[in-house]
This record gives structure tokens, sequence and C-alpha cells, in this order.
């Protein structure tokens, strides 16, 4: 889908911090996609900002490469897709719903990207996904098996098919809650091929439309092994490994914008107002 040629990829893996081997397979996949997940925060300015981010390549690598900034997930997975291909990997995009505080998969719209990675050498296709902007986030790609439970970064998943009317096999990804000791889904999505104009439309409307959870405040997320952090208007929340929840609430906007610098490296563009 995109020419190798026209990508830095020695930017990308630069930022990323990668320093493995670039021959395409699972333990490139594996550390190339924890590499990204643990650098790249998510977040949603420019949607807050009130306009759309654009996903061509160049503006991508000035941005998130370049720019001091991350991306929520059209960014984000276009991006790790950019450096996959460019590294020799055929990826597929792929389109879901979240199922986060839903009451059925379909009650939401296909408004999350992932991508369906091949792997030379491999019985089965991989699930990557670097730009889920929640706590149950892959750090690991997971392999497309039902049921394997798949342990990546410190994080526990896997996919289980769910019934519903269509005609392709429906797959949730799902999270093990280390509070509730259970697990708890995240998305739904079939293996229906999407393209970058898909996106395009995806990502206009989810950073424009009024009624959009991005246009109404600001959402950060940065990850590691130990904690996951995130930012929610003014709540700041830390979640350790173990599970043990700290939230704090941010009381004006120099405060904030030192935290999206300090804790998720996130240089907030001038004239930008992250709290309400």
């Amino acid at each position: 889908m995109s020419d190798p040629e026209q990508f830095d990829l020695d930017a990308y893996l630069d930022r990323i911090g990668w320093r493995g081997g670039r021959q395409a397979g699972l333990e490139t996949l594996r550390g190339v996609h924890l590499a990204h997940a643990l650098s790249l925060p998510f977040e949603n300015l420019d949607a807050l900002s009130g306009r759309a981010p654009s996903l061509a390549p160049a503006d991508l690598l000035a941005k998130m490469v370049h720019g001091g900034r991350g991306g929520y997930c059209y960014e984000q997975n276009t991006l790790l897709r950019l450096g996959l291909e460019a590294l020799g990997f055929p990826v597929t995009p792929l389109a879901g719903r979240v199922v986060v505080g839903a009451e059925s998969p379909e009650s939401r719209p296909r408004t999350h990207a992932m991508l369906r990675v091949t792997v030379p050498g491999e019985p089965e296709p991989y699930l990557a996904d670097v730009g889920f902007g929640a706590l149950g986030a892959l750090l690991a790609p997971v392999p497309l098996v039902t049921g394997v439970e798949s342990e990546g970064g410190g994080r526990r998943h896997r996919l289980m098919p769910l019934p519903h009317q269509g005609p392709l096999e429906l797959w949730e990804l799902q999270a093990y809650d280390r509070r509730r000791q259970d697990w708890a889904g995240q998305y739904a999505f079939t293996l229906e091929p999407f393209t970058a104009r898909d996106f395009e439309v995806f990502n206009w409307y989810v950073s424009t439309n009024p009624r959009s959870p991005f246009t109404q405040r600001a959402f950060l997320q940065r990850s590691t092994p130990e904690r996951h952090l995130s930012l929610d208007g003014r709540l700041l929340t830390e979640t350790r490994a173990d599970g043990t929840v700290t939230e704090r609430k941010l009381t004006d906007e120099a405060q904030a914008r030192r935290v999206a610098a300090e804790e998720f490296g996130i240089t907030v563009p001038e004239g930008l107002t992250l709290l309400s």
C-alpha cells in the first residue's frame, strides 16, 4: 500500500529506539511494535484544536517522528504500517468497533483502526495495534488464533469469536483485568480489508464531529510495562502493573502543559488550550 523508498525508515526506527534486526520476522515485529507503543504517546490535540490530522506519510513523520508529538489510532497505526511495510511485512488495515462500555458491538460504529500483519515463516497472521487509547491497549502483537492467550509488555490478551448476523467471523480482542480478575472486551472486528481512503473518511469524522469525544476534551495516554498513564480532560490517572490506581485532577493550564511534556513526552502546540 505504500512505497517503502518514500518512507524514512531510519528516522522512524531511531524515534522509537529500535536497534534490533530489520529482517521481516516475528522477533522484529514484536520488537518494533513494543518499541513504538512505549515511545509514541496517544493524543488527540489536532482534533481538539478543530482540525483533522493529516495521514500523509510526510506529515506523520514531521509530526510524530520529528515534531515531539503523538497521535491517535489512525495516525499511530498508519505510521506503524508504513514502518512495517518498509521492513518487508505484508500489512492489511482493519477497522473495528470499540466495545468498552458498549451494550453490544453493533451499538458502536467502526471507528478504530488496527492492522493484520503477515509474518514470513509463521502459520498465522498477527493483530498489531499501537493506537488504542485505553488501558487494555496492546503493547505487543497477538496471533490471530481463537482463544490463544498472549502476553506482551506485561499485559495479557486473547482473541475470542463473537456471535453476530454477518457472514464474516467476528473477533473480539480481550484484555485481562487484574482488578476484576476477569477478561474484558476491548473492540470487535472482522478481517474485511480497509484502505487508506477509508481511514481518511473515518479520521475526518472522528476529529471534526462535535459529538465525538475527541473534539470535546484532551485525551493523552502513555504506557510502560510498569504503568499506564492517562489524562482525560483534567483527570490524570496512573494504573500500575499490579492494578493499583492513583488519580488526581489538574488545576490549571500551566500544570497541564508541564504534565504533557514531562509525563507524556508531548510538545503542546502554541495557542492550544488543554483544559476546558
